[in-house]
């Protein structure tokens, strides 16, 4: 089955917005072993829509609409779908009931211009939408299936993953079962890493199914992915099982988490599962530590303190002069241990530094803990915001290395070596 993905408008044209629902949209489909072979964009305009959805039914078997949708005058979708599929756009009263609803819940009158979004090519087939107004619906052009979803984020994701899917799974026929296996490391580089797991998929490889590796570089972390395609699940799992053993064995250390876990929510969940807490020192790192792990719930019960300053002396509340050194980080940490009460404490303090005559940050980490404490120091190379983002990263890697009794001072790619 060919699939195609036409997203409209024209912020998405011109730039002005990043098209982050065809990198999702298609993602999921991958994750289903539903191949897209084409995307296109198309702005705000009834004659390129038109020729768009002319070109797409002629080449595709289903067509994923997004955008469009909305009240305004420059949604454009419904009124060219239904020119496209040759019949007149009619009011879906179900979905106009639920608009005035949706607006008296929220103690509003629905605008007059939202009954738009209850006008849809006649015979459509209507898809729901239970957390917006733009409905979806699918509608049969030449030879292809067209299903409309909106642009909202949120909205698309769930029409997508509990409408659509199961609709092109069907359409598919054909029983085709799939898995994606992801490791969040950091440390270790995409063509270190590349040379390491050359030789795992190529040992595994079996005629009842296929394994492909792929990665995703966001900086500071690296994300490997298995992605399986086989005929049932046992197919799947005599592929996948040797292979992650073998990921996991070349990775190592270097490996932060699995799946839909994420380093901070590893550390929190440990922390609390121990009934510890852990309080944090900062400098210059924007307070980019707190932020991640205050993004979770399970920190309001674990995180005690967070400092967050360009100066040392304001860190240690003292008038005194301090020498930025992994000495001091483990002392601050020793200290603010035991002066919040926390089980543990985090210390990440830099200074920047011109060694070898390029920019770079000398990262000085400090952690204590109910054991004892421990200090490391690296210097990473690079941009004062990509340098900051690895310290960061790299005090709370040394963190989880800790508490999992993994060597702290093992030396990553992105240091001096």
């Amino acid at each position: 089955m060919k699939i195609e993905i036409l997203c409209t408008g024209d912020e998405i044209l011109t730039g002005k917005t990043v098209n982050t629902n065809h990198s999702y949209i298609a993602q999921r489909f991958t994750e289903h072993a539903l191949t897209v072979y084409w995307s296109t964009t198309v702005g705000d305009d009834r004659e390129s829509l038109s020729a768009a959805f002319k070109q797409a039914s002629e080449r595709a078997d289903a067509v994923i609409v997004n955008g469009g949708l909305g009240p305004t005058v420059d949604d454009l979708s419904q009124e060219v779908a239904a020119a496209a599929a040759g019949v007149e756009l009619e009011l879906n009263q179900e979905w106009k009931i639920k608009l005035k609803a949706y607006y008296e819940e929220r103690g509003r009158v629905m605008p007059e211009n939202n009954i738009k979004q209850a006008m849809l090519p006649a015979g459509a087939e209507f898809i729901d939408n239970p957390i917006g107004t733009a409905c979806g619906f699918a509608v049969d052009i030449n030879k292809s299936r067209f299903f409309f979803t909106p642009g909202v984020p949120r909205e698309m994701k769930r029409m997508i993953n509990e409408q659509v899917l199961p609709r092109l799974l069907s359409m598919r026929g054909s029983e085709v079962v799939s898995r994606l296996k992801t490791f969040h490391t950091f440390g270790i580089g995409e063509s270190r890493a590349d040379r390491l797991l050359a030789d795992i998929i190529q040992s595994n490889s079996q005629s009842n199914g296929v394994i492909k590796l792929g990665f995703q570089t966001h900086f500071p972390q690296l994300e490997t992915k298995l992605s399986v395609l086989a005929d049932d699940e046992n197919a799947i799992d005599s592929l996948l099982k040797p292979a992650e053993a073998a990921l996991r064995e070349k990775l190592g250390n270097f490996i932060l988490c699995e799946d839909d876990e994420t380093l901070e929510t590893l550390i929190l969940n440990k922390l609390k599962e121990s009934n510890h807490t852990l309080s944090c020192i900062e400098m210059a790192t924007g307070g980019a530590i707190a932020t991640r792990l205050m993004k979770h719930e399970t920190s309001v019960s674990v995180l005690k303190q967070c400092r967050v300053s360009h100066h040392v002396d304001q860190l240690a509340e003292t008038s005194e002069t301090i020498d930025v050194s992994a000495d001091c980080a483990a002392t601050l940490a020793d200290t603010v241990k035991t002066s919040t009460g926390s089980s543990h404490a985090l210390v990440v303090l830099t200074a920047e530094s011109t060694e070898d005559k390029r920019p770079c940050l000398e990262v000085f980490i400090g952690i204590a803990d109910p054991s004892g404490s421990c200090q490391r120091r690296a210097i990473l190379h690079g941009r004062p915001g990509w340098t900051r983002l690895g310290a960061a990263e790299l005090a709370l890697d040394c963190l989880r290395r800790r508490m999992l009794g993994l060597p702290v001072d093992e030396k990553i790619d992105f240091e001096q070596q």
